[in-house]
């Protein structure tokens, strides 16, 4: 277990079954306890619960501009290890996921250099994931 508290985050979903075989397969979580209705998952460490919502209609993100790209709002996503996002890049490129913002490496060669790539889960739900290449440098200015 990471020496960071880990963060519980419980997001609606339509088709319980779609979500949950995206979060297992593609993106390789472990699955925890679940009902008929809920999955928790554990999401790079952290909980993430996808609750089946009737009548539930997924919102349109808002976006807001950053390097020239419309950045979904809200995203919620993992600061992974820089070999973990290369090898998680890999995979989504492998399964032909659809990305909001393709993969890049962001401030290449400056404080702060950073992966970063956005993409959604099935039901419309923004996920970014990132990685420094220094991770020392994940809060600093």
């Amino acid at each position: 277990m990471s020496t960071i508290s880990p963060f519980h985050l419980a997001i609606p979903v339509r088709d319980l079954e779609l979500c949950r075989n995206f979060y297992k397969k593609v993106l390789s979580c472990r699955e925890g306890r679940s009902d008929k209705h809920w999955v928790d998952f554990d999401f790079f460490g952290h909980q993430l619960v996808i609750h089946q919502k009737e009548g539930y209609e997924p919102v349109k993100s808002a976006s807001n501009p950053v390097d020239g790209h419309d950045v979904p709002v809200p995203h919620f996503g993992v600061v992974l290890k820089w070999d973990q996002w290369h090898e998680l890049r890999d995979r989504l490129l492998k399964a032909e996921i659809d990305f909001v913002i393709e993969p890049y490496i962001r401030f290449k060669g400056q404080v702060g250099e950073q992966a970063t790539m956005f993409f959604n889960d099935p039901e419309g739900n923004a996920l970014e994931f990132k990685s420094f290449k220094d991770m020392n440098e994940l809060f600093r200015k």
